[in-house]
């Protein structure tokens, strides 16, 4: 198992926009493309306008595989151009893949 700690940093004023577009539009495609959330988590100390997300994969060709499918979808395309017609969402994206320790609780 290997998972993919992504980390947005949102365009002031879109943060409603971002979080719309995860509940109507990525949070199906990454059911149908395989991409199984951990969780998503916003910053109440810190870093404002800035989601954090962690997701699962079997292993880095699954990644792969995953990830180019949901990238290439014309749904995710058209749907994710719809939703930036008056500008970005994401002003910056920060992704670190990684793998569990033989002690981690999360495997």
């Amino acid at each position: 198992m290997i998972h993919e700690l992504r980390v947005y940093d949102i365009v002031p004023g879109r943060k409603a926009d971002l979080h719309a577009r995860f509940i109507d539009l990525t949070l199906g495609l990454f059911r149908k493309h395989d991409i199984a959330v951990v969780g998503f988590w916003e910053d109440i100390i810190g870093t404002s306008n800035r989601l954090t997300y962690l997701v699962a994969y079997e292993d880095l060709a699954h990644r792969d595989r995953a990830w180019t499918a949901f990238t290439t979808d014309p749904e995710w395309i058209a749907g994710s151009a719809k939703t930036e017609e008056n500008g970005p969402l994401v002003a910056r994206v920060t992704n670190t893949l990684m793998r569990p320790t033989p002690y981690s609780a999360l495997k």
